[in-house]
């Protein structure tokens, strides 16, 4: 005779436990995203635009990790000499529900110095950085296009743009709610609008000259603006 009593299946502890790997395309929440990225450490760069999930191919050589290298080289030496703001490579931020981007590189003033972000408890950054860094293949890329118009959204108030098969540079600045292209100076020196004395001659670091970029950043730093600034930073 066979019992009509329902039966139960009892799941193991580690099928509840089990979590599904991130993959190009999946459509998440920020928690759930970053519970499974938490649970892939081989995996280095994930993000969330929007709440889809794009995981990047390899890094190449001259098309990425080189030109990368160089501008956390251009930035680090700012932050060096600028007390108050903070250089990072790589860091996820938190923007809202649907978005977690993760940055090539970025530099933010630091919270108690007046600054748009914050650090969590589990160490992500929080909020919309001063200046976000990409580098992209070229203006096809989504940087140019689902993630930038996510980070005008969230007020972040400049953003560079690497189009290293392009050999070109975009540096947007946020006004009056949309991105407008920064142009150089006769010189050909791009200057941020929120770094006083942060200069990028781009020419120079397109083609791998990277002793004249910091030539450039070092006139920009000895300007009377720079100087002020770094006295306002260490004043608050």
């Amino acid at each position: 005779m066979v019992s009509t009593q329902a039966r139960t299946t009892k799941i193991s502890p580690a099928v509840e436990k089990e979590v599904l790997p991130l993959e190009n395309g999946d459509r998440l929440t920020r928690v759930e995203f970053e519970r499974r990225y938490a649970a892939m450490p081989h995996l280095k760069k994930a993000e969330l635009i929007e709440g889809v999930v794009y995981l990047p191919p390899a890094v190449r050589a001259k098309n990425h990790a080189q030109p990368h290298s160089d501008m956390l080289t251009w930035i680090g030496v700012y932050r060096a000499l600028t007390r108050g703001v903070l250089s990072y490579d790589n860091a996820t931020i938190r923007l809202d529900e649907d978005n977690d981007p993760q940055p090539d590189a970025l530099l933010r003033i630091e919270t108690k110095k007046g600054g748009r972000s914050s650090i969590s408890t589990d160490d992500y950054i929080e909020g919309s950085p001063e200046l976000v860094i990409e580098i992209a293949a070229s203006s096809a890329s989504y940087d140019l296009h689902d993630k930038k118009h996510v980070y005008r959204r969230h007020g972040i108030q400049e953003y560079i743009v690497w189009r290293s098969k392009d050999k070109a540079i975009d540096w947007f600045s946020l006004q009056e709610g949309a991105y407008v292209l920064i142009e150089p100076n006769e010189q050909g020196v791009l200057q941020s609008k929120v770094f006083p004395g942060l200069w990028l001659d781009a020419e120079a670091f397109i083609s791998g000259d990277l002793g004249r970029v910091l030539d450039v950043l070092r006139e920009g730093m000895n300007t009377p603006e720079h100087q002020t600034f770094v006295k306002t930073l260490s004043s608050t």
